[in-house]
């Protein structure tokens, strides 16, 4: 492993693990800290307060980050006949039906995104284990299987910055908000779409407290704990 320089030692000595940070404050920190030789990510962790093994307290969603996540995103549409055209037109990177699906069954995993119309559906199913995995899956619920008249709209988003968030087995959810290269304005407004996203998924099974803790942290920097109550309180307006 790499040494790491000043700043990032200076930063790592300013973060209290048992302190409670507001949310400038921990962006503020997270950055310091955030001396790779690359653009790091910059991540959300939320624990939430359900439980995942029951049907009615599964958290999944959407966010629109307004402000992107730094980098190129490349979008796959599976459809076929009239609606490929209209997909590329809209500036989806891949278009196809079959064939895709063999390309993908064959180990290609070259995308970001995978959209498809329902006509496809059941071509697509064999692949639940291999895009289900990765979180590239079509699904009614994220909204990317989408309808032909809805595709140009689709890719729009999927390009600014749609990130899907899903709860996982040990109840937690994780997602991208930007790049350490960000400005902080830019990164509490994503974290403030983020946290706005996710309470408005709130299932109807949750009960008491529905966000337990949530953390921000780097790809390569430490985790930072945000004071819970100004972080829930951020609003994307």
């Amino acid at each position: 492993m790499g040494k790491h320089g000043k700043k990032h030692k200076e930063a790592l000595e300013k973060v209290d693990s048992d302190k409670s940070y507001p949310p400038n404050e921990a962006v503020s920190l997270a950055k310091q800290a955030a001396d790779a030789k690359f653009d790091e990510t910059v991540e959300l962790h939320l624990r939430m307060g359900v439980d995942p093994r029951h049907a009615d307290q599964q958290v999944r969603g959407v966010a629109m980050l307004p402000n992107g996540l730094g980098k190129a995103v490349r979008v796959l549409v599976f459809t076929q006949g009239e609606p490929e055209k209209i997909a590329r037109d809209a500036g989806a990177d891949y278009v196809g039906g079959d064939e895709l699906v063999k390309k993908i069954e064959e180990g290609w995993l070259e995308f970001d995104v995978a959209i498809a119309t329902p006509d496809m559906m059941p071509n697509i199913g064999k692949l639940g284990k291999v895009l289900g995995r990765r979180g590239l899956m079509p699904n009614p619920k994220s909204g990317t299987v989408a309808q032909t008249s809805d595709l140009p709209q689709v890719i729009a988003d999927s390009r600014k910055g749609r990130v899907e968030f899903k709860l996982d087995k040990t109840a937690i959810i994780h997602l991208p908000v930007g790049k350490a290269s960000f400005d902080d304005e830019k990164l509490l407004e994503n974290i403030a779409a983020v946290v706005d996203a996710v309470v408005k998924a709130r299932p109807s099974g949750a009960k008491g407290q529905f966000v337990k803790s949530i953390s921000l942290t780097t790809s390569m920097g430490p985790g930072i704990k945000l004071d819970l109550a100004p972080t829930l309180s951020m609003t994307t307006a």
